[in-house]
């Protein structure tokens, strides 16, 4: 028997997990992931050669660093980092975000190493 529809609710995803620069999928849209992800301090500079990047801020402070200057987000903001363009994330102090990209792409882009990771499945509703 199908599951009845049900909303997700983006705090209780966040509650479910403590990690920080490790994405969690709640959502499938089409050939994308919608994804958590909670940050703090400074990941890697990389680039998305394929693909665009949407980062939308849900509670504290981001800055993308681009090579052509930096974007800070605050809670209920957005930035559309386009494909190819190189950046990395900092977060001064703990920020919940929401990321939107094609399935598969690497939290690390073209730069790899020690940090990349897949995204984990949170429970679906």
């Amino acid at each position: 028997m199908p599951k009845a529809p049900v909303a997700i609710n983006l705090a209780d995803k966040l509650a479910q997990f403590s990690d920080l620069w490790s994405q969690k999928k709640v959502a499938d849209l089409n050939d994308y992931e919608v994804k958590l992800a909670k940050l703090k301090g400074e990941f890697v500079w990389h680039t998305h050669e394929d693909t665009d990047e949407l980062f939308l801020v849900i509670s504290g402070r981001l800055t993308l660093q681009l090579r052509d200057g930096d974007v800070v987000l605050g809670p209920g903001e957005l930035f559309v980092v386009p494909r190819g363009v190189e950046h990395c994330p900092v977060a001064d102090e703990e920020t919940a975000i929401l990321l939107l990209e094609p399935a598969g792409t690497l939290n690390t882009g073209d730069a790899g190493g020690p940090r990349t990771k897949a995204a984990e499945v949170l429970d679906q509703p």
